[in-house]
């Protein structure tokens, strides 16, 4: 589930994309270093030059979302979007940034724009399912999940999202009837996830079959969004705190179980 992740990593840390490219060069060397404030600093020096170099203030911002100041990184977003509107990047980014701050509604509109300026995206952008989820778009959410099932056909967490989708908007049993059929996610507890779902397996399947942190991540957070799809609310916070706390991972999913959550405080 990391293709448009992948797409943007070029684009940010390719020297040679950038007219200031000795500058983007220590930026890159001291990013890759781990040296994040560094990188920050740099480019802070480099837009103090050139206010208006739009790519200078996307890959601060971008390094500002990595290191979770979503804050900030929104505001180094929208200053750039007014200096460059057709950057696809700028938009998805200020999207995933949005999403991470509970901003649900918000990264719907920049998730449209990416994939309006770069079309052939739109199979792949299962966070805008997601969003649509949480938003409570759920026809919208399940035709996303379907179209990415024609480029991503053996992912069980995709299966999942589409069952929520239908579960919300039709009730459990006709989500039960068209979870879409996955062969072959070889990920750890995913089989025994997917049999959950599908009525054919226990919680307790899925929690035996994980054991790593980050299969114990996946494990209850699924667990979390099966209880609550069940109408089970006292365990689906259980494990939704757990993915959330204990078992937190730093990746998109592990935003999404904390974004998750904070909605269930709420």
């Amino acid at each position: 589930m990391n293709y448009i992740r992948w797409l943007l990593v070029g684009f940010l840390l390719a020297p040679g994309a950038f007219a200031a490219e000795d500058l983007m060069q220590e930026v890159s060397k001291a990013f890759k270093a781990g040296k994040k404030d560094e990188a920050i600093a740099l480019l802070t020096k480099g837009i103090e030059k050139d206010p208006k170099d739009a790519k200078l203030i996307f890959t601060r911002g971008r390094i500002l979302a990595s290191m979770n100041q979503n804050e900030k990184a929104i505001q180094d977003f929208d200053r750039a979007i007014k200096l460059d509107t057709n950057s696809a990047a700028l938009f998805q980014e200020r999207g995933m940034a949005h999403f991470k701050l509970g901003h649900v509604k918000e990264s719907i509109p920049d998730f449209d724009r990416f994939i309006a300026l770069m079309p052939s995206q739109e199979p792949h952008h299962w966070q805008r399912g997601i969003s649509y989820y949480y938003a409570g778009e759920y026809e919208k959410g399940r035709k996303q999940f379907e179209v990415h099932q024609k480029v991503n056909p053996y992912d069980v967490e995709n299966a999942v999202w589409h069952f929520l989708c239908v579960a919300r908007a039709d009730g459990i049993e006709k989500a039960k009837a068209s979870l879409i059929h996955i062969e072959r996610d070889a990920r750890v507890p995913m089989k025994e996830i997917f049999a959950l779902f599908a009525g054919k397996g226990k919680p307790e399947d899925v929690l035996a079959a994980a054991k790593e942190r980050d299969q114990l991540f996946f494990a209850h957070l699924y667990l979390g969004l099966y209880y609550e799809a069940h109408g089970k609310a006292a365990q689906a916070r259980e494990h939704i705190d757990k993915a959330a706390g204990e078992f937190s991972m730093n990746h998109y999913m592990g935003d999404v179980a904390r974004v998750h959550a904070k909605l269930l405080q709420k």
